[in-house]
């Protein structure tokens, strides 16, 4: 029995958690899946990820440093410990790879085989880079985890644009495996305001999914009453959202919800203004339950859509946002476009597809 570790940062909301528990859903035979978090989450939603993994047989590992979140000091600490409390784990199982997700666990699997080289004998280490963008505030430590993942030849991209980018940073140019994403059997939301447009923001609070200008483009349209903005998330910038957005009596803010992906088709948009992302889940979430997205045309998001998408924005220029959510009542293509959409994302994005990819990587 091949045994895959997937590390991640903790068991809560997240596009690279999600790629990891859809590659360790794989049924193939010789495989067993075990999923490890560096830092202990403690949400309703990590009750719910949990629950996900036992149903579909996956075995996990909870971390010990709390999931805090206070200028990076306990993803750091939790990344120095990781050696002390996985070297256990590993000795009892000694997985045949080591799968690891976004920088913390990057960082925190280069020091563990940093302070135990010899266990890389027999076990193989896979890193998938989800973000166009590395190691922001850590460049000195982001090139000495660079070298071992190339040294060691780890690295798998996950769209064009994080292999282009990471090519230009770092000289390598990594192979791409799209993240993989199941359809969803809908149902119906009983947020929506009926006889308006109702639009949908979902995504973490963070500067990375443009909230700056998410919060603009409501208030400028704040005297449209045919629309309504429903504001999904939590994160750092969630008393910002709360103090600009929380009176417009044209939003609605909601806690993160799990299993949203099975009410996309009841909202009539989805609005993704992010500065840069890696590929992102939410985007192809939404066109496979034929949602069309607005869109920054960012690295990472203009990946997950055709490259003639009407609906897509340079920059996240302001203007051209409030434009189209003014004319977004007399788009009589609006469901075209989400077919065109659907097509686009089950010829690229499937699960099966991503498994059978990374289990060949995990071979050789």
């Amino acid at each position: 029995m091949k045994k895959i570790f997937h590390i991640v940062s903790h068991f809560d909301v997240g596009g690279a958690e999600r790629v990891a528990v859809n590659i360790a859903k794989s049924k193939t035979e010789g495989y067993e899946y075990h999923i490890v978090e560096l830092l202990h989450a403690h949400s309703q939603y990590s009750k719910v990820f949990v629950n996900e993994l036992e149903e579909a047989g996956i075995r996990h590992h909870r971390a010990h440093v709390p999931d805090v979140h206070f200028h990076y000091v306990f993803e750091r600490l939790a990344a120095a410990v990781f050696p002390l409390w996985f070297l256990p784990l590993f000795m009892k199982h000694r997985p045949a790879v080591i799968h690891t997700h976004t920088e913390m666990p990057d960082l925190a699997v280069w020091w563990f085989f940093t302070l135990f080289p010899r266990l890389l004998r027999g076990c193989k280490v896979v890193r998938t880079i989800h973000n166009t963008r590395l190691w922001s505030g850590m460049k000195g430590t982001g090139l000495r985890v660079e070298r071992f993942f190339i040294t060691n030849r780890c690295n798998v991209a996950i769209s064009r644009s994080v292999r282009d980018n990471y090519a230009e940073e770092y000289g390598q140019v990594p192979p791409i495996i799209y993240n993989g994403v199941a359809e969803t059997q809908q149902r119906n939301c009983e947020w929506l305001q009926k006889g308006k447009t109702n639009i949908l923001f979902a995504g973490r609070f963070e500067p990375q999914k443009g909230i700056s200008t998410l919060i603009e483009v409501v208030k400028r349209l704040k005297d449209d009453s045919n629309l309504h903005f429903h504001i999904v998330g939590d994160g750092s910038m969630r008393q910002c959202v709360e103090r600009e957005l929380g009176a417009q009596q044209n939003a609605t803010l909601h806690a993160p919800v799990h299993g949203l992906a099975a009410y996309l088709s009841s909202f009539d948009y989805m609005f993704m203004p992010s500065e840069f992302e890696g590929l992102s889940i939410m985007s192809i979430e939404a066109s496979l339950a034929g949602l069309p997205v607005v869109a920054n045309r960012c690295p990472g998001l203009a990946d997950t859509l055709p490259e003639d998408w009407p609906l897509a924005v340079k920059g996240n220029n302001i203007d051209a946002y409030v434009e189209i959510f003014r004319n977004a009542e007399k788009n009589a293509n609006r469901d075209a476009l989400g077919e065109e959409a659907r097509l686009f994302a089950r010829e690229r994005f499937g699960i099966r597809r991503m498994q059978e990819a990374y289990e060949a990587v995990y071979l050789y």
